[in-house]
């Protein structure tokens, strides 16, 4: 493995983190606060080790998939490490595993917190912890490729982009991956500027619109309200649903619908069963929510609302969703499962992968009917290769036994089957809230720190497809680099 580019990579990561720390800097000297500190600080601390870890060029730049996993789980968990340390030195969450587990929460989109109540902490602060969500969102790795030149070649730098974008499959939108990177951030950011620009629009505060907006674009949920969205207006709410539902698209449509390919955008299967997904959960929740609420449009604004935001894994709320009808909770609790398009800023096991699988499972059927007959398997009107169909069964199989295994570690605490089951759903898919004891209007801090360490690692391999996190955690990796380091050193030494 090549150690020295996973290095340099790491150094670059903590540099960028140092740059984006300057934000929050600005934000607490603007509003007057003393939080100041605590943020040049940790800047400081990743500027010096960045470079530290940057400055010494590795002589073989060239990285394959077993690098680009290795890089992308430990840029995170860096980012992460050093993240949480204004939360600890400021004493907004002075413990350093519940500091750790809102950091990783914010980085990963996924808003679940330990924080009973938000309203009090000081602005920079909140800044700091919405801004995770929109950096996370895209990916710390996406950005850093559009930034910086890596000299490791497009087939090394796509290994990196398919370690970190959520979805079973990640392709060149142009023929160099930077440009690519740059075209997905250049979208990125013009769709957060647009959601700002609506909420400013609708009388919202600018502080609340820019944090709210990073929430929703990084389908992340964390919101500086106790109450999350719900004691904004009607429109804002709508306009939040909107954007949440948008995020949750694959960004490649987009693309396609720039440079005019409109025919090839609204022809992607997934997009079209994500529609049709959240167009009947919506009727499925206000059939059975609309006499809870003074009004059918009501309803309908909550029942949307709440679709959206866990389809797409967002995680914002504007009702106690937990004392709904229990088949509004049960829809609710399997859209967790299936989270937003391949290629977004969702969570979840991504809408593609249960078109693949339900194709697979009507051919094996029709199989039974006309046993010589052989079927090719198509998605958005091209066949599907082998591998993709044993990529997306080995993922299936992979994330059931990660959450019957992480459910497993958590309900040694003895709570509930409700709050153990949704409490992994919620982490693992990155949704933020789930029901009984973690509901809406709940947390996770009455967790222990063994539980929220699990939380913490489902998290992490949630939003990077599983397989970064495992392979880090494989000790076979790190012995035979082991191996081959020693092995180096003794052909130096002879020579």
């Amino acid at each position: 493995m090549n150690v020295s580019i996973i290095r340099r990579i790491l150094g670059y990561v903590l540099i960028l983190e140092a740059v984006l720390l300057i934000l929050p800097c600005l934000v607490a000297l603007y509003y007057g606060e003393g939080e100041v500190e605590p943020f040049v600080i940790t800047s400081l601390i990743c500027l010096a080790i960045g470079a530290a870890m940057g400055l010494k060029r590795p002589k073989d730049n060239v990285f394959y998939l077993k690098e680009g996993c290795v890089a992308t789980a430990l840029s995170w968990v860096f980012l992460s490490l050093f993240g949480c340390l204004p939360f600890v030195m400021s004493g907004a969450i002075p413990n350093f595993t519940d500091a750790l587990f809102e950091t990783v929460s914010g980085f990963t989109t996924t808003g679940a917190s330990i924080l009973n109540e938000v309203e009090s902490l000081p602005k920079s602060v909140l800044f700091w912890r919405s801004f995770t969500h929109w950096i996370g969102g895209m990916g710390i790795l996406v950005f850093l490729l559009a930034i910086v030149p890596l000299s490791g070649g497009t087939g090394s730098n796509i290994n990196l982009m398919k370690a970190e974008s959520p979805g079973p499959s990640v392709g060149k939108l142009r023929p160099k991956m930077r440009t690519t990177a740059s075209y997905l951030y250049a979208i990125y950011v013009a769709i957060t500027a647009l959601e700002i620009i609506m909420l400013v629009a609708g009388k919202m505060p600018l502080f609340d619109a820019v944090t709210t907006a990073f929430g929703t674009a990084g389908t992340g949920g964390f919101g500086i309200k106790n109450d999350s969205i719900a004691s904004y207006s009607p429109y804002i709410q709508w306009v939040v649903t909107v954007f949440m539902i948008a995020f949750g698209v694959n960004f490649n449509a987009y693309f396609l619908l720039i440079f005019g390919q409109f025919k090839r955008a609204l022809s992607i299967d997934e997009i079209r069963w994500y529609a049709v997904l959240i167009f009947s959960s919506i009727c499925i929740l206000f059939a059975a929510t609309y006499k809870t609420f003074y009004s059918g449009w009501e309803a309908v604004r909550h029942s949307a609302f709440q679709v959206a935001s866990i389809i797409t894994t967002t995680g914002f709320s504007t009702a106690d969703f937990d004392m709904w009808h229990g088949a509004s909770k049960t829809v609710l609790v399997l859209l967790m499962f299936v989270g937003a398009c391949a290629g977004s800023t969702g969570g979840g096991i991504k809408v593609s992968r249960f078109v693949v699988a339900g194709k697979g499972v009507l051919r094996e059927i029709r199989s039974y009917v006309h046993p010589k007959s052989v079927e090719n398997m198509k998605m958005d009107g091209k066949v599907l290769d082998k591998s993709v169909i044993k990529a997306t069964n080995i993922y299936l199989i992979t994330f059931m036994f990660v959450f019957v295994t992480s459910m497993f570690f958590v309900s040694l605490e003895g709570h509930d089957l409700l709050t153990n089951f949704t409490s992994v759903a919620a982490t693992i898919n990155n949704i933020g809230p789930g029901l009984e004891m973690v509901g809406p209007t709940k947390n996770f801090g009455f967790f222990s720190a063994f539980s929220k360490y699990v939380f913490i690692f489902d998290m992490l391999a949630g939003r990077l497809e599983l397989f970064p996190m495992l392979l880090v955690l494989n000790p076979v990796l790190w012995k035979d680099t082991v191996k081959q380091s020693i092995k180096k050193r003794k052909i130096k030494k002879s020579i």
